[in-house]
């Protein structure tokens, strides 16, 4: 079931609604630059066991509204707000995947962990996806300068770049190619958009505030979002645990898509 939430006058969100009736709701935030789309693979497979799978398409991708502005995390994480309350979800689980995950550190310190009872962060770009004078860790700030300038000069070339960082396993032509058109389908001002956002906002207080249990999943050969970064939540958030997929780069929910849906709902059953 798919339908729009409002969440500002003018822009609307479409979520994805998959077995309302089920017992237990894992709400997904999706990374750059995809849509819900991209955990086609646990919406097959999760709702079989009970669960109410939720996907947001984040402002300016997938089928969402595209407006020129909003693209931080503080309204990115009113976006989610207002899809919590618009379908009064309380006691779920919030997967946020890479920027997705950011997203969802986000949401728990501004919205004080608002009817979520566990986290998982999947290769989440927190609290820095760029190195910083004080913080060694992350990717070199040139190469997100360079996937802005290619997203403004030539996108399609940029994604299909992006595309072959992505897995560690290998993936068909078919598959590729479906993953590219995931991207076309945002706006080019919110793929830049979202790649300066990176660069502007760290989340270091905000994982302090994480009190709910949380599920930290990253893949050892992540190339996006280094291993490290899952390490650092580990270390950052009480209540946490890390579980290193050893054969998945960025995208674990396909790398090792059984593993991760067993590990997944093993955490939420505990």
């Amino acid at each position: 079931m798919g339908y729009y939430v409002r969440v500002e006058p003018n822009v609307k969100v479409y979520v994805e609604d998959i077995n309302p009736e089920g017992k237990r709701t894992i709400l997904f935030l999706h990374g750059w630059p995809g849509s819900h789309n991209l955990f086609e693979y646990q919406f097959n497979q999760l709702p079989k066991h009970g669960y109410r799978c939720i996907g947001i398409d984040t402002r300016g991708f997938g089928q969402s509204d595209k407006p020129f502005t909003g693209y931080g995390y503080d309204r990115l994480s009113d976006d989610v707000v207002c899809v919590v309350e618009a379908l009064k979800l309380k006691d779920f689980t919030l997967v946020g995947h890479s920027t997705g995950g950011a997203m969802a550190v986000r949401y728990m310190a501004r919205h004080k962990e608002y009817g979520v009872s566990k986290l998982v962060l999947v290769s989440a770009a927190a609290p820095s996806l760029i190195k910083r004078p004080d913080f060694p860790y992350g990717v070199e700030k040139e190469n997100i300068i360079k996937i802005i300038q290619g997203t403004n000069t030539d996108r399609p070339k940029m994604l299909r770049d992006f595309g072959d960082t992505f897995f560690f396993q290998h993936i068909t032509q078919p598959f590729s190619d479906w993953f590219f058109q995931l991207g076309l389908q945002a706006a080019g001002w919110a793929t830049a958009a979202i790649a300066n956002t990176w660069i502007d906002e760290v989340l270091f207080s905000d994982l302090g505030t994480i009190k709910v249990p949380t599920l930290i999943i990253h893949g050892i050969h992540d190339k996006v979002v280094p291993f490290e970064l899952g390490e650092i939540q580990k270390q950052s958030i009480e209540n946490s645990k890390l579980i290193p997929f050893e054969y998945s780069g960025h995208a674990s929910f396909y790398d090792q898509l059984d593993k991760f849906n067993e590990e997944l709902m093993k955490f939420i059953e505990e």
